[in-house]
C-alpha cells in the first residue's frame, strides 16, 4: 500500500504570518519611511512582503522534504541540521539572484551580505515556529505510543498470570465423569455439579481483571461447600462483610486462592478446626485470617497461589497486598477497588 506523503495543514499561519513578516521587515528597513506612512514605506512593505513570500515557502518546501526523510522523534536532530544546512544555502542563493538581478543593475552596488543577513531573520522564524509544532506533536504522540504500550503491557501480564489457572480440562473431564456416574448416586452428582459450577465460574471470570465481591462470595460459598464435605465441621468460614463492601470490585478468585492456600497449609481437625474469618475493614481492604495449625508434611504447592495475586493486584492498583503472619492467625488484606475495565 502506498504511503500516505507528508503535508503541512498550515494555511492560515501562512496567510497571517507572511503580510505581517513582510510588514515588520519593512518597518525595521525604513522606520522614518513608516513614521511618515510615506509611499516608499508602502513600496517596502510590498517587496519585502513578496521576499518573504519566497523564503517561506522555499524553506517550507525544505521542510516537508526533510520530515518525509527524518519523520520520527528520535531523528530530530539529523532534520534539524539538514534543515538549517538546505536552508542557509537557499537563502544564500536567492540573496545572490536578488543581488545579481535587482540591486547592481538599479543601485550599481552590492547588497548581498546585507540581503542574506536581513533574510535569514524570517527564515529563523520560520523554523523556530514550525519545528516548534512538531516537535511537541511529534512529542505527544511518542507519549501516547509510550502510554499504549504501557497499557498492552499490563493487560499482557495480567493476561500470563490468569493463564496459569487454565480450568478447560478439568471442566471438560468432569462432563465426562458426570456421564459415567450411576443415575442412584444422588450425592455423587449433586458434588460434581457444584464442582462444575465452581469451575464454570473461574472460566467466565478469567475473561475479566475485576469483578464484584459479591459475585466472588457466591462463588467462594459453592467452593467452601465441597471442602465441607471433605472436611465437615473441621472446617468453618465466617463472613462479616458490609453492603458497602459487597458493591466493590477485587482480582476474581483471589479470594478463593486465600481460602485454598489456608486449607492446603494448616490441618483441620475435630480437637482445632480451621477457622476462616473474611470480613472488611474501615481502610478499605478485604481481610482475610485464620488460625495457624501447620499441616506435619506440606501438601505440594503449584507457587500460584499468593504470589499470583500479589502480582495481579500490583497490575491493578498502587495499594499493595498486605500479609501478616503473627504468633497464632495468618492475616492477608487484599485492596478492594473501585469498578475497572473488565
Amino acid at each position: 500500500m502506498k504511503e500516505k506523503a507528508y503535508t503541512l495543514n498550515d494555511r492560515k499561519w501562512r496567510i497571517i504570518g507572511i503580510p505581517l513578516m513582510g510588514t515588520v521587515i519593512a518597518m525595521m528597513i525604513a522606520f522614518e519611511e513608516f513614521l511618515k506612512l510615506s509611499q516608499h514605506f508602502f513600496l517596502s512593505v510590498l517587496f519585502s512582503t513578496l521576499l518573504t513570500l519566497t523564503f517561506w515557502e522555499g524553506n517550507r518546501c525544505i521542510i516537508i522534504w526533510m520530515r518525509r526523510i527524518f519523520p520520527e522523534y528520535g531523528q530530530t536532530g539529523r532534520r534539524v541540521a539538514a534543515e538549517a544546512a538546505l536552508a542557509v544555502a537557499y537563502v544564500f542563493l536567492v540573496s545572490l539572484l536578488l543581488d545579481e538581478l535587482y540591486y547592481k543593475p538599479v543601485y550599481h552596488v552590492s547588497a548581498l551580505a546585507m540581503g542574506f543577513r536581513i533574510s535569514i531573520v524570517p527564515t529563523v522564524i520560520v523554523y523556530l515556529v514550525y519545528e516548534a509544532v512538531y516537535f511537541f506533536d511529534a512529542w505527544k504522540m511518542n507519549v501516547r505510543k509510550t502510554e499504549a504500550l504501557m497499557r498492552e503491557n499490563v493487560q499482557s501480564q495480567l493476561e500470563v498470570l490468569k493463564n496459569q489457572l487454565d480450568p478447560h480440562f478439568l471442566f471438560n473431564s468432569m462432563n465426562t465423569l458426570a456421564a459415567l456416574i450411576d443415575d442412584e448416586n444422588t450425592a455423587a452428582q449433586d458434588y460434581l455439579e457444584r464442582l462444575s459450577d465452581v469451575y464454570r465460574y473461574v472460566l467466565v471470570s478469567r475473561n475479566k481483571n475485576t469483578v464484584l465481591l459479591n459475585e466472588e462470595i457466591a462463588f467462594v460459598d459453592a467452593y467452601v461447600y465441597l471442602n465441607k464435605i471433605r472436611f465437615r465441621e473441621n472446617l468453618r468460614v465466617e463472613k462479616h462483610l458490609s453492603t458497602t463492601a459487597l458493591g466493590q470490585y477485587i482480582a476474581p478468585l483471589s479470594l478463593q486462592m486465600l481460602i485454598e492456600n489456608a486449607i492446603k497449609h494448616n490441618a483441620a481437625s475435630r480437637e482445632n478446626p480451621l477457622h476462616i474469618v473474611i470480613r472488611d475493614d474501615s481502610d478499605g481492604y478485604l481481610v482475610v485470617e485464620n488460625n495457624i495449625s501447620e499441616k506435619t508434611i506440606l501438601e505440594k504447592s503449584t507457587r500460584v497461589g499468593l504470589q499470583n495475586i500479589i502480582n495481579r493486584y500490583s497490575l491493578l492498583t498502587d495499594r499493595e497486598v498486605e500479609v501478616k503472619r503473627e504468633e497464632a492467625r495468618f492475616v492477608v488484606k487484599i485492596p478492594l477497588l473501585g469498578q475497572l475495565t473488565a
